[in-house]
């Protein structure tokens, strides 16, 4: 029978007992193999898919919730708020209802998904849009919560990072041990943050080693690579279209800590890593989903990462469905026949 992640992992998560255990089953997410993308990216080595698109609300935002919701729950909080670039809306909100809590999200100005939008309005939570960047709405919920009796939500809550950390486990339950490089996409830093939390503890309790990190943002949102806060960040990417990361200095140490490293990709290298998944591998994710992939590509592309004979790891943090727009944008208009067999046979003749 299929376990929520609290009932799988809570012995080895620093949570406080009144934490109540909350799941919608999340995590126990496929680890894929992707042959055919290796021998694109140019062979060698081994690569695995972690796709955490098939969490309950389509996002990896579904462990930290399972254990930020739970825990507020137990505490016997009654509303629950964020600020989102939209998979911790939806994740909130359907955690919170669950739970039987309000949710409210603060989104920023015509830049989430429609897809994400969509399932914060259908769970139920209050969305509210700030005049203003991811970083605006975050600051306002910080401020808030300092006035109001509101359980906060953001990947700041460290309930957040013990569930994220997980994934971890599970990639080292699956293949037996760390692989030699994990791949992941960077925008408020949480993720990178919980998941070398997770390694390093596994490693420590079962002597499963531990990965590099490569941590990957986009270029038009790359604080933690040119070295400043960017005040209008811009790319396509809007799942880490994010100037000031709540978990930056903890996610440049991981990098550091693990050899690894954070760099930026362009928006044309994460949609053309974003098709190239979807076409040879059947994997469709959102945009920011493929800038791990797309970081690891360039990197060997530039010669400055050598994988052969490794094993390595990329994290696809969210769904297609999150953003289609992306894709119906770009698609061409079908091709449109008559209904005669004859019509048909031309085209597939051509």
């Amino acid at each position: 029978m299929a376990k929520g992640i609290l009932e799988r992992y809570g012995h080895l998560l620093e949570l406080p007992a009144h934490t109540r255990p909350l799941t919608l089953l999340e995590g126990d997410t496929p680890l894929i193999p992707a042959p055919r993308l290796a021998e694109t990216l140019g062979g060698g080595f081994t690569l695995w898919i972690k796709y955490e698109g098939l969490n309950p609300t389509g996002s990896f935002k579904d462990r930290g919730m399972a254990a930020a919701i739970g825990e507020a729950w137990g505490r016997g909080a009654r509303v629950a708020i964020c600020a989102s670039t939209g998979n911790t809306a939806a994740s909130a909100a359907a955690y919170a209802a669950r739970a039987g809590m309000k949710a409210v999200v603060l989104i920023p100005q015509g830049k989430v998904a429609a897809g994400k939008l969509a399932g914060a309005l259908a769970y139920g939570a209050q969305v509210v849009q700030v005049l203003g960047s991811f970083d605006d709405a975050l600051r306002l919920v910080v401020e808030i919560t300092q006035r109001r009796p509101l359980a906060l939500v953001n990947s700041i809550n460290p309930y957040r990072l013990e569930g994220q950390k997980t994934a971890a486990f599970e990639i080292c339950d699956a293949l037996g041990e760390a692989p030699d490089w994990l791949c992941l996409p960077v925008g408020n830093a949480g993720n990178i943050t919980a998941y070398w939390m997770g390694f390093k503890q596994y490693d420590s309790l079962k002597g499963s080693g531990r990965p590099r990190l490569l941590g990957v943002q986009a270029a038009g949102a790359a604080p933690l690579v040119v070295g400043h806060p960017i005040e209008h960040p811009e790319t396509v990417a809007t799942a880490i279209r994010i100037g000031r990361p709540a978990r930056g200095e903890q996610a440049l140490q991981a990098a550091a800590e693990s050899g690894g490293r954070i760099i930026a990709v362009s928006d044309e290298e994460i949609l053309a890593m974003q098709r190239l998944l979807a076409q040879q591998e059947g994997i469709w994710v959102e945009p920011a989903s493929a800038a791990g992939l797309a970081g690891l590509a360039a990197e060997i592309r530039a010669g400055r990462l050598d994988v052969r004979g490794q094993r390595v790891v990329a994290v696809c943090t969210g769904h297609g469905l999150k953003d289609p727009q992306i894709v119906t944008q770009q698609m061409p208009a079908p091709l449109q026949i008559p209904p005669h067999l004859e019509a048909l046979e031309e085209i597939l003749a051509a």
